[in-house]
């Protein structure tokens, strides 16, 4: 009965991952002299492997929209400017490719959505706290402003020849042509930075670590991609802003890019891996052939259509790119645990 009330006595003691010779003495609160951990310490990564926050359920369509979205918003400013300072063939150029990139921009949009309806039910609210809802707001006002400008370029060469119950409207078209255009050109910036809002605002480790550059970024690549088609398409006599605005845009993005790589830590692994990996270093090479193409596109034109399909092409990359990252860094755990304990790790240090 004794050795048993023994055994029974010694069970109920509390247990421990340490080991410690016989005959130490406990020193405080801390962990005796000559005490061995014979457990490691855990490291979390995910139950079971399994992700600690849900990947989007977007496709290519989004980062379709996105591209698509800066183009336009580029293609407003430059179309803008080249209607103040007296360049018709690039205005053209500038006001169409605006009105076609933002009508195929919502085309993926509303795609991706399943029906027309659900875009429209956004427009019941206004939510300033919301990036989707603020962005909702700026499509539709940035929508019908770059339709006036551009039907007016499409229908102009025609206008006189049209059926006499149509050439009111086409006056109209021409006398808010202008104002529209420079209306446009103002919300445009907003149209070019808000998706980079919208992504950084998720959950997704990767969009989430880039929230301070990822706008700018968008704006750079946005500028960049105009630029190119303003090379691409417009006279080379009235290509000069063009020519400016893709060489802008690009090292733009291509600083922002690295900065926006140094301060992410562990989260900007996913931008060189995998198919997101290929994306990034081809946008990175095709923006910097973009950006020293244009400065030779001026004597040259196979110089200005080449340096502009490579820059329409690496901004293209530089969308799906970071979609592409973002959705690998959600399906990988660590990079949501990773930096949630480095965040923890800094507040303890810092007394916090």
């Amino acid at each position: 009965m004794t050795e048993q009330l023994k055994q029974i006595r010694a069970e109920q003691q509390p247990t421990s991952n340490t080991q410690v010779r016989p005959g130490n003495r406990r020193r405080g609160k801390g962990r005796r002299r000559d005490e061995h951990q014979m457990v490691p310490d855990a490291t979390f990564t995910s139950y079971y492997g399994r992700p600690v926050v849900k990947a989007s359920p977007w496709e290519a369509d989004i980062p379709a929209y996105l591209f698509l979205g800066g183009l336009a918003a580029g293609s407003s400013l430059l179309g803008a400017g080249a209607d103040l300072t007296g360049r018709a063939g690039l205005r053209k150029v500038g006001r169409i490719g605006a009105l076609a990139a933002i009508s195929a921009s919502f085309v993926a949009l509303v795609h991706d959505l399943g029906r027309p309806s659900r875009f429209i039910n956004m427009l019941r609210v206004a939510k300033p706290t919301s990036p989707m809802s603020v962005g909702t707001w700026i499509l539709s006002a940035y929508g019908p402003l770059v339709a006036v400008a551009g039907v007016h370029e499409i229908i102009a060469p025609v206008a006189e020849s049209l059926p006499r119950p149509l050439r009111t409207p086409a006056r109209l078209l021409a006398g808010l042509a202008r104002p529209s255009g420079v209306a446009a050109a103002v919300v445009a910036p907003t149209v070019a930075a808000y998706t980079g809002v919208l992504l950084a605002d998720t959950a997704t480790p990767t969009w989430h670590a880039a929230h301070r550059e990822l706008p700018f970024l968008f704006v750079g690549s946005a500028a960049a991609a105009a630029g190119g088609l303003g090379m691409l398409l417009a006279p080379a006599a009235e290509a000069g802003p063009a020519r400016r605005m893709a060489l802008g845009g690009a090292i733009i993005e291509l600083g922002v890019e690295r900065q926006m790589e140094a301060g992410m830590g562990i989260t900007a692994e996913p931008l060189h891996t995998g198919v997101a990996g290929r994306l990034m270093r081809a946008s990175k090479a095709l923006t910097a052939a973009g950006a020293l193409g244009s400065l030779l596109a001026r004597r040259s034109r196979v110089a200005a259509v080449a340096s502009g399909v490579a820059l329409l092409a690496g901004s293209a990359c530089t969308r799906f790119g970071i979609f592409e990252a973002g959705q690998a860094s959600a399906r990988d755990p660590k990079y949501t645990v990773v930096p949630q304990r480095e965040r923890l790790a800094r507040e303890n240090r810092n007394g916090a």
